[in-house]
């Protein structure tokens, strides 16, 4: 199980023995579970880190999540879930999937960040050199330093009214252009290793496909016999 420590900074992940269990094939894991690891916790974000699928005919499904707690960051190893989960977050890689705030539950996946904007404890609105609005976290927060390290664009305060509409609907946000989520440009740049997989996957596929269609070619043309049975006249 998924076991923490008490310490001065608050509650700090200390052994992440289900996610070895995860990454080495063991029963498949699910976001249930991890949430009631951290039960105890009030505020929290786990996002969709990166996701695989291995195999051909008998397929697995990994996810790696990246937990998000006050001050704290852990990235998980690879956690073998079901092919309903995997596929029931197939759009949602890079976006918070899960979490609390204050004891809340998040109503609906967003891009990192988004469920904190607005509340004093985490940060403050600021005006930039053309003259917009945008929320910068407070420093030290785990959150602020994901976005300060380029990895996602300044949240402004246009597009975070925008999400308060799809958050009030239990809606999932992916931006204004949907540029977050597994389709989003903003995903394609900070997760390049996620869309190289896929594309080999999908070039093995095909190689795969074009193979057997030649060899079916191949045993057509082998086997054939024309209508006259060789017969001379």
């Amino acid at each position: 199980m998924l076991s923490f420590v008490h310490t001065r900074s608050g509650l700090v992940l200390a052994a992440l023995l289900l996610f070895v269990l995860g990454a080495c094939g063991a029963d498949t894991t699910s976001l249930q579970d991890i949430e009631h690891a951290l039960k105890n916790a009030r505020s929290y974000a786990i996002i969709l880190e990166d996701m695989k699928v291995e195999g051909n005919f008998f397929k697995d499904y990994y996810h790696r999540y990246r937990i998000v707690q006050g001050d704290n960051v852990r990235t998980t190893d690879w956690l073998r879930v079901s092919k309903e989960v995997y596929r029931a977050n197939e759009a949602l890689l890079g976006m918070t999937i899960a979490g609390r705030k204050d004891g809340d539950p998040l109503p609906a996946a967003a891009p990192p960040g988004y469920p904190y904007v607005g509340d004093p404890r985490y940060g403050s609105w600021r005006t930039d050199s053309s003259g917009r609005t945008f929320w910068a976290f407070a420093g030290g927060m785990a959150l602020g330093s994901l976005m300060d390290a380029g990895r996602y664009p300044p949240i402004y305060r246009s597009d975070w009214e925008d999400y308060r509409t799809y958050r009030s609907r239990k809606s999932p946000y992916f931006g204004k252009n949907r540029q977050y989520g597994t389709y989003g440009t903003v995903t394609q740049k900070t997760r390049p290793d996620f869309y190289q997989r896929r594309m080999a996957r999908e070039a093995q596929k095909k190689s795969s496909f074009l193979k057997k269609v030649s060899q079916r070619t191949g045993r057509t043309k082998t086997n054939f016999r024309g209508r006259s049975g060789g017969r001379g006249k």
